[in-house]
């Protein structure tokens, strides 16, 4: 058998197991999209614009402190754990778990303290009246206490992709029957407050008893946790790790402020509607997200195995089918938006019909350019790929505040579209640049 050959095949398997592990993820995911509508719609329909406004602005803080105070140590298990397995250094794995655990504890203690901050400093602008406060404090905080970006990483190190697929099945369906527990017993704001946060904390111990399954977990308490051997052993580690969280909190918080800003300057009701069409675009976001985590894995080996030509290939395939479904959901939301929108949340919700339009747009776009980032990681550019996300942001950020005077909600909604479209050039620019320098044309990477 011939070296081109072994690549073509190595090639092959890998991209068999990209779709593998998006077949996992897109199984739990299509539960989750589906029970998301029924429990959505139990929410608006009982809360109301207004008060499903609040209730937004209440969770849509608490995640965006999340995202700008975790780590995405995932990314870093994955990107360093791979080598090590490799090399057979499963010491250096453990070791490597265990600061992973630390960070984010530490990142948790963080992000409680900016949310109690936060809510004591600007209570208003979240509907923070005395009896929805402790609540809404409550919830935030668990939230933050069950950051779960490490047990996800050790799943996705072991390929085990239907263990991570189980345990994301579980917060939806705890939200569906706190979201049905919340409308027989209690029909109002702190109920449905009480059902998301025992859904994130039963969905955060269900990732630690399933890693506990891959011997991990009692592997890595008995690690021992030295500083200097963590950075020793993964060279450009602590880069790495305020480069990932700085493109997550850039990425995601960009389309997780909007809505507090919407409240802000529109008030609860147009945060409602806004909230319901945003999370209606972002399960289009959510296949972006999917495949960047099922591929992320693969393209670290396939970089690192060197197999680069028939790589390519896989790559330009991945971008064909995202291409494709793309242009599927766009004519979808185009065609049945308006009616997806009142199913769900009732008539007073279809005004987010237009705001729809653009934010699914933002999806399609960052579905399109969904392979460039991870590539851009696994060459260690970390750093360009931060930089285009955040000029991105910086663009975005700048025409909110000039559009949301005049157009309010509708402004948000042209802004998160125009961060996504310039997000989406700048990092195929920079990805176009790498692959010209280093003739990937010609299968080198």
């Amino acid at each position: 058998m011939t070296s081109e050959t072994t690549i073509q095949i190595s090639a092959r398997d890998r991209l068999r197991a990209v779709f593998g592990n998006l077949g996992w993820l897109l199984a739990s995911n299509a539960v989750m999209a589906v029970l998301s509508l029924v429990y959505l719609g139990i929410a608006t329909r009982t809360l109301g614009l207004a008060d499903f406004g609040r209730f937004a602005l209440i969770t849509g803080a608490a995640q965006t402190v999340s995202i700008l105070v975790s780590f995405e140590t995932w990314k870093i298990i994955v990107n360093y754990g791979v080598h090590h397995e490799a090399n057979g250094k499963h010491e250096a794995t453990a070791q490597l778990l265990k600061a992973a655990t630390v960070v984010e504890f530490v990142s948790g203690i963080t992000g409680i303290a900016a949310i109690l901050l936060l809510f004591a400093l600007w209570p208003r602008p979240f509907g923070l009246a005395p009896d929805v406060a402790p609540y809404a404090l409550g919830y935030a905080i668990v939230q933050l206490a069950t950051l779960r970006q490490t047990p996800i990483g050790i799943l996705r190190l072991r390929d085990r992709f239907n263990l991570a697929a189980l345990a994301d099945s579980i917060q939806p369906l705890v939200r569906l029957i706190g979201a049905l527990a919340a409308l027989a017993f209690a029909p109002s704001l702190l109920g449905f407050l009480c059902a998301w946060a025992a859904a994130e904390a039963l969905t955060f111990l269900a990732y630690w008893i399933l890693v506990a399954r891959t011997e991990d977990l009692r592997t890595l308490l008995k690690a021992p946790l030295s500083v200097k051997q963590v950075r020793r052993r993964n060279p450009g580690i602590i880069g790495f790790l305020f480069s990932t969280n700085l493109q997550a909190s850039l990425g995601l918080a960009s389309r997780q402020a909007p809505v507090l800003f919407v409240g802000g300057y529109a008030g609860p009701a147009a945060a409602g509607a806004f909230r319901l069409a945003l999370q209606l675009a972002n399960a289009l976001s959510k296949i972006s997200i999917l495949l960047t985590r099922a591929a992320f894995p693969e393209i670290v080996r396939s970089i690192r195995a060197a197999s680069r030509e028939a790589f390519k290939r896989g790559i330009l395939r991945i971008v064909a089918a995202c291409l494709c479904a793309a242009a599927v959901v766009m004519i979808f939301v185009a065609l049945l938006g308006r009616e997806l929108l009142e199913l769900v949340g009732g008539k007073a919700f279809g005004t987010g019909y237009i705001y729809l339009l653009w934010l699914a747009g933002a999806g399609a776009i960052e579905l399109a350019a969904t392979s460039f980032e991870p590539i851009l990681l696994s060459v260690q550019r970390a750093v360009t790929a931060t930089l285009a996300r955040g000029s991105a942001v910086v663009i975005q950020f700048a025409a909110m505040f000039t559009l949301m005077p005049t157009m309010g909600a509708l402004g948000a909604s042209v802004s998160v579209f125009a961060g996504s479209m310039i997000a989406g050039m700048l990092l195929g620019f920079a990805l176009y640049r790498y692959a010209a320098r280093h003739q990937l044309a010609e299968g080198a990477v």
